[in-house]
């Protein structure tokens, strides 16, 4: 079965407006990840110990507004991401959800392409079996006035990933 939907990462060049000045205005100061296993926007994987991060801010429906000419109003949300803190070889679309950034509990959050939202789903799978996530991103996306998708922790709300109709 072929997917309806791309995964994007946060692209290249806003990578590298948020490096320089957030969402929120602000100039983060980057870090070396001691542990690792802080979840990677730029390339949608996790980090690895002694790897340099930087956590931002971003407001993720309001760059896609940008693009495509939507008002998102009071949908517009500033959030945490974690960003390698130089450019990396990260991917910048393709198909398939992102398995190694899932966690037990995240939202699917459907937004019209006006950039309106249009509700959640609560996704509950284990980390094991994330796979199953893009079922119901298959059903989501059935909705043809779905134009974006969201997808959100539940416990800290924190942007994930971006996904798109194809």
């Amino acid at each position: 079965m072929t997917t309806t939907y791309e995964v994007r990462a946060i692209d290249p060049a806003v990578l590298k407006q948020l490096r320089e000045q957030d969402d929120a205005g602000h100039t983060r100061t980057p870090v070396t990840d001691p542990e690792g296993g802080a979840p990677l926007r730029c390339c949608l994987r996790h980090s690895e110990a002694g790897e340099r991060i930087v956590l931002v801010s971003y407001a993720p429906l309001r760059r896609w507004a940008v693009e495509t000419g939507a008002e998102p109003g009071p949908y517009d949300e500033c959030g945490p991401v974690f960003v390698h803190a130089e450019e990396c070889d990260g991917p910048t679309s393709g198909p398939g959800y992102p398995v190694e950034l899932h966690g037990a509990r995240r939202v699917l959050r459907a937004y019209s392409a006006q950039g309106h939202i249009l509700g959640g789903r609560l996704v509950e799978i284990p980390e094991e079996r994330a796979i199953e996530v893009d079922h119901a991103l298959r059903e989501v996306f059935t909705d043809p006035a779905v134009a974006l998708v969201h997808v959100r922790a539940v416990e800290f709300g924190c942007f994930m990933v971006e996904i798109r109709r194809r």
